[in-house]
């Protein structure tokens, strides 16, 4: 959701913070798998700060993007016993991440000041996990929040504020808009030549499903159960299964989407302001396992009970 979203959600956040241990995820409330099978939680760490998206880099770490309400953030490497060192220190509004190559690719500037006021701060770089050195792509760009890769060495990010759109970085480091008639656009994902769009603030939560060949073309919309602000949809991924899952930020759930019929079910619940999830990559991580980040500082494994239907 970026620190844009996170200005709503932290009215509640310093009491939340004062009485709150780390959170544990349920199934719901009613007892039932809601459809979705029955799910665990465990916490593979807890105190990162406000934890704004995840990664894995293939090559043994999940990477975290770190944001703060004031100041610059950081981007956090763990390990799978949890332990955390630093990956990238002083990144200001750290956002979305994608791992290709060796690389960790990641935006900055994603903060509700420029996203209010158009503030052409922000920028795509890339880390190489090797050695830390980053490299920057793009800059010049408003509030970049969710990202994901294109065909072409090219990226699409989300601007969640004011002027809610989807932009294209190409390779050359130029970038342009694409469309801004979908809503508050936030998370991103992509499953071969299909991209998944949540919305985060309309009255209405929404998956828009867009060709990742023909961005400005048409537009399949799933609709969410439940009142759009209250849920806050963020970050989604795509699972093994061909579901999407799909953080609820102010919900504080993951929700599991048929992309075909557009049925939901909720997977875990009792988490707070979740912000970003995605299933294990590289040794030490459970592809099976999906990880959750949110604005509390905890990641949580989330994995689905042995011979649990869905």
């Amino acid at each position: 959701m970026s620190r844009a979203g996170s200005v709503v959600a932290a009215i509640a956040l310093g009491s939340v913070v004062a009485v709150s241990a780390p959170a544990q995820a349920s199934v719901p409330a009613d007892g039932s798998d809601g459809g979705c099978g029955k799910w665990t939680s465990s916490v593979v760490t807890t105190g990162a700060g406000m934890l704004e998206n995840l990664e894995f880099d293939g090559s043994g770490s999940m990477v975290l993007s770190q944001a703060a309400l004031i100041g610059p953030g950081a981007l956090l490497k763990v390990a799978p016993d949890g332990t955390r060192t630093t990956l990238v220190g002083d990144v200001t509004g750290p956002g979305g991440l994608v791992a290709r190559d060796g690389s960790v690719y990641f935006t900055t500037g994603n903060s509700t000041v420029s996203g209010l006021f158009g503030i052409a701060d922000g920028s795509l770089r890339k880390v190489d996990v090797a050695d830390g050195s980053v490299t920057t792509i793009a800059d010049g760009l408003v509030m970049p929040n969710g990202l994901v890769p294109l065909d072409g060495n090219r990226f699409l990010t989300a601007r969640t504020l004011t002027r809610p759109g989807l932009t294209v970085i190409d390779s050359d480091g130029t970038s342009s808009i694409v469309r801004e008639d979908l809503g508050t656009v936030d998370g991103l994902a992509r499953s071969g030549s299909t991209i998944y769009v949540t919305t985060t603030f309309d009255m209405v939560t929404a998956v828009h499903v867009l060709d990742a060949h023909d961005l400005g073309g048409p537009v399949r919309t799933i609709t969410l159960p439940g009142f759009g602000p209250a849920n806050m949809a963020d970050d989604l991924t795509v699972g093994p299964d061909g579901a999407l899952y799909v953080a609820f930020n102010a919900g504080g759930k993951v929700v599991r989407v048929d992309p075909d019929s557009g049925s939901s079910c909720e997977i875990a619940s009792g988490l707070p302001f979740t912000s970003a999830v995605k299933f294990g990559a590289g040794p030490g991580w459970d592809p099976n396992s999906l990880y959750t980040t949110g604005f509390l500082g905890d990641v949580h494994r989330l994995e689905r009970v042995a011979g649990s239907t869905s």
